[in-house]
């Protein structure tokens, strides 16, 4: 079987096990019988399971299929992949600091602070980003499968949270859906929140730049290449 048809394969694989066992009826039905820690075990070992062939195929198989488009020459959008991948970076950093869903105030509400008030899915968004700046410099069939994923796993896996924060919290957590944004920036464009200097996550910036400088010197000797080729 062609490589492309292979990564597309595993693709599938992955996010369709990752939407079955994650899912409300699945998930609750096998923590009832088996309880929470076999439950992540379980699902810690079919997402390795798919993920690691996935992997493995793609780096035996990297720029697979027809070029679909070839950017690489473009500086504008060179620079702009960076931005991409610096915000990424930012991110995922940021969501170690201020983790969803909030923090809870005197009257129990939970409320955003940080980086939550640009996006309460720090985590995914920074996935998604991360996918999309490697798109963009890799136009083949088989890398576009692959680094696509990224944006998939990001999207559905900031819905399935979502759901089931909404199962647990209820309406605190209805509450503080309604004040934040899963699409970057939209909370504080649309008013429902305001940043503060307090919010400012300095920490998290200063990491992404020192990552982001890190990878452009080291992409080459890790991955072989040009940066995010």
């Amino acid at each position: 079987m062609d490589a492309t048809v292979w990564i597309a394969l595993w693709a599938f694989l992955f996010l369709a096990s990752h939407l079955i066992i994650s899912s409300s009826a699945v998930r609750s039905r096998l923590i009832d019988a088996i309880g929470e820690q076999p439950y992540r075990g379980i699902y810690s070992i079919v997402a390795a399971g798919t993920l690691g062939p996935l992997i493995y195929e793609f780096a035996r198989n990297k720029h697979a299929g027809p070029l679909l488009w070839y950017l690489r020459a473009d500086a504008p959008i060179r620079w702009l992949v960076w931005l991409l991948m610096l915000a990424a970076l930012v991110l995922f950093v940021a969501s170690f600091i201020n983790p969803n869903p909030g923090v809870a105030s005197a009257k129990g509400v939970l409320e955003p602070h940080g980086i939550q008030k640009i996006t309460r899915h720090p985590s995914f968004v920074a996935f998604s980003l991360f996918g999309i700046a490697h798109i963009l410099m890799n136009g083949w069939a088989g890398d576009v499968i692959f680094f696509g994923m990224f944006p998939a796993l990001g999207i559905i896996g900031g819905m399935h949270q979502d759901a089931r924060k909404l199962r647990e919290l209820g309406e605190r957590y209805s509450e503080f859906v309604s004040k934040t944004s899963f699409m970057p920036f939209a909370a504080l464009i649309g008013g429902r929140v305001r940043w503060t200097s307090g919010d400012m996550p300095w920490a998290a910036i200063g990491a992404g730049i020192v990552l982001t400088a890190a990878i452009v010197a080291l992409h080459s000797l890790i991955f072989g290449g040009n940066p995010l080729g």
